[in-house]
């Protein structure tokens, strides 16, 4: 029953969001082509629902010669690749707005697991343990505000599933708030290749998996 009204909320709020932040849309748009060469928007496919693909939009933040399908997270010196629109975009994580467009039309909700790549397998895999493949991925969630790039895939898909098991209105709420004050303070996001083991081995099986 929530789900039901958790999508009627999306709708509602999305389109609210397109028509008020249109201005803002503008803005940065002219602030993406002044800076660099390339597309204003950023595509990149990724799991939906029962793991359906969709394309997930966002403002482009790196040069065209960036490796696709390859989180940031796993890039060799990814400051590199990103404009100096990009830095600030991704600071403020307003490379996300576009993705107002992907909720209202129903590829996503505001709150939900963050929808992995499609070469992510390791990750599909473990939100498949936890029933996290099942609902719409989200804008934001849970995991983003525990820990977000910082997170193995085991902790990150266990996040997920708690999301799942606990879903209702109080729970999107505190995902809400919480996602402002990690955006406040930049937490958890990672530009580059991070270290610990289970850091690598996340590398590893993403290189060998995107080969199959």
């Amino acid at each position: 029953m929530y789900l039901k009204i958790k999508r009627l909320i999306d709708i509602v709020l999305s389109l609210i969001g397109l028509i008020v932040l249109s201005p803002i849309f503008f803005i940065l748009i002219l602030g993406i082509k002044l800076d660099s060469k390339g597309p204003v928007l950023f595509k990149q496919k990724r799991v939906g629902i029962n793991k359906a693909y969709f394309n997930i939009l966002k403002f482009r933040t790196m040069g065209i010669d960036t490796p696709k399908d390859t989180p940031t997270h796993l890039l060799d010196n990814p400051e590199q690749y990103i404009t100096k629109m990009g830095k600030f975009l991704r600071k403020t994580s307003l490379d996300e707005l576009p993705q107002i467009w992907n909720i209202f039309v129903g590829q996503m909700s505001i709150i939900g697991p963050r929808p992995a790549l499609w070469n992510q397998y390791d990750l599909i895999a473990e939100r498949d343990k936890h029933g996290a493949n099942d609902i719409p991925p989200g804008l934001t969630g849970w995991a983003q505000i525990n820990g977000r790039d910082e997170l193995p895939i085991v902790v990150k898909a266990k996040l997920d599933g708690d999301y799942v098991e606990k879903i209702g209105l109080w729970m999107d709420v505190k995902c809400f708030f919480g996602t402002i004050m990690s955006v406040i303070k930049s937490d958890g996001v990672v530009e580059g290749r991070t270290t610990g083991t289970t850091i690598k081995k996340e590398i590893a099986a993403t290189k060998e998996n995107a080969t199959k």
